[in-house]
């Protein structure tokens, strides 16, 4: 009842929200007579302001159309790949007329970003997409809101989440003969049993794998995210977060862990902070600092853009990863898209090379958690890991923003690099199977 109610409120604000941009727009423009007057500049404030608090956040775009590389604009077209029922695997591919900037384009690595599936969309990694750009082929998951997708789809599981990565990896690896991973929080866990299963069978598994600020062990210095998981059992979760979906969307009856939840409990973890920011933005308004006013509305539009998932799939991601530790406790078991049931070993692993990246700030996930991931991966040589830990950094910041460009980025961009050139397996040896061999391809313009 909680979500029709939200729906009834959101669609009850809208003309609202309409009449507020409206009047904003009157008011700050001079030309007109309610421009004129004395208190306009403050009044077209305050209306921006509500109409910003107001209003419906839709999902964004990536708006990435050009990236420098090598002093040369290269153009990106958006496209997707794969369409699955709760994800599309889309690719952001790169055009050149420049033969030197062509060739640079067509050696360089390809790599899977795993955006996190907790509420925000993919885009909230644009940042993290646009960098990487400059030097690799770039694919990320961007995750569906479980509202939009229709109940004869089917359910969406945690296992679902682990079966759909494998995949997007084989998809990379039959086209390049080779994969890079990249898991941005949530991700980290499913990424790392989607590794170490495809390990566990033999399969060619990705040349590195980069791990940034996810709850490998949420036991290690738990944060108030963690802490509401630990201590509220799985029953509470299903009887108080789970709603259906109202019959106005596609994915009408669908049981889901509503966005506008998620949202709310972003903002209570720091109130005073967004107070203070949109504060700032009616003085910046009011100031006529159109620059700082513009950031502003660059991160709340990302920020207040949120989706719905699938109730099954958060749920055992509350039970798998936050109550039960499994992972680590090396007693989770995924059932693959054939219907076996087959247990995560992280030893497995012993030719992808590990980079765990973790912000000293990080208020989602404590210090130590990515981490882990390197107590886990036995098999792995100690000279294909590599550990970060970004000074001065939140949660965001080690995958957005000027630490993430300038700090982070370089060192993930060299890791990448200098296992592409000489592969684990050369060094590593053994008893995974090789890897294969770039398949040739036709001289082209694009890449």
């Amino acid at each position: 009842m909680l979500y029709q109610i939200y729906e009834a409120q959101r669609s009850l604000m809208e003309p609202f929200a309409d009449f507020a941009q409206a009047a904003a727009k009157l008011y700050g423009n001079p030309l007109t007579p309610f421009g004129q007057n004395p208190l306009a500049q403050r009044t077209a404030a305050g209306y921006e302001l509500l109409y910003r608090l107001w209003k419906d956040y839709e999902k964004p775009q990536f708006g990435i159309t050009t990236v420098g590389v090598n002093g040369v604009d290269v153009a990106i077209h958006e496209r997707v790949e794969v369409d699955k029922p709760f994800c599309e695997l889309r690719r952001f591919k790169r055009f050149s007329d420049d033969p030197r900037t062509l060739e640079r384009l067509k050696a360089s690595p390809a790599v899977l970003v795993v955006a996190p599936l907790s509420g925000h969309y993919a885009t909230l990694l644009r940042d993290t997409v646009r960098s990487l750009l400059a030097d690799h082929k770039v694919y990320i998951t961007d995750w569906k809101n479980a509202r939009t997708v229709p109940l004869d789809q089917g359910e969406f599981h945690l296992d679902d989440y682990v079966n759909y990565v494998q995949e997007f990896i084989r998809h990379l690896q039959a086209q390049y003969g080779h994969c890079h991973v990249i898991s941005v929080c949530q991700p980290t866990v499913p990424v790392l049993a989607a590794v170490s299963l495809m390990a566990s069978r033999g399969e060619t598994t990705p040349v590195t794998m980069t791990m940034m600020g996810g709850p490998i062990d949420a036991r290690k210095s738990p944060t108030a995210v963690n802490n509401l998981a630990m201590n509220k059992s799985y029953s509470w979760f299903e009887n108080n977060v789970i709603y259906r979906v109202p019959s106005n969307f596609p994915g009408a009856g669908r049981r889901v862990y509503p966005g506008f939840l998620q949202h709310t409990g972003f903002v209570a973890m720091n109130p005073d902070r967004h107070l203070s920011s949109h504060y700032d933005y009616f003085k910046h308004l009011i100031a006529g600092d159109d620059d700082k006013a513009e950031s502003h509305r660059q991160f709340y539009d990302e920020y207040n853009a949120v989706l719905d998932m699938d109730a099954d799939y958060y749920l055992e991601t509350i039970s798998t990863v936050f109550q039960e530790f499994r992972l680590v406790h090396g007693t989770w078991d995924v059932r693959g898209v054939d219907g076996r049931i087959e247990r995560v070993q992280p030893q497995d692993i012993r030719t992808t090379a590990h980079l765990t990246v973790e912000g000293e700030l990080d208020d989602i996930s404590g210090a130590g958690q990515t981490a882990a991931a390197h107590d886990l991966c036995t098999g792995v040589p100690k000279e294909l890991q590599k550990h970060i830990e970004v000074k001065g950094a939140g949660h965001y910041g080690i995958f957005s923003g000027r630490r993430w460009r300038d700090v982070v980025y370089p060192q993930v961009r060299d890791f990448i690099a200098k296992f592409h050139a000489a592969p684990a397996t050369a060094k590593a040896g053994a008893s995974a199977p090789a890897r294969k061999a770039p398949a040739r391809r036709s001289a082209a313009r694009a890449t």
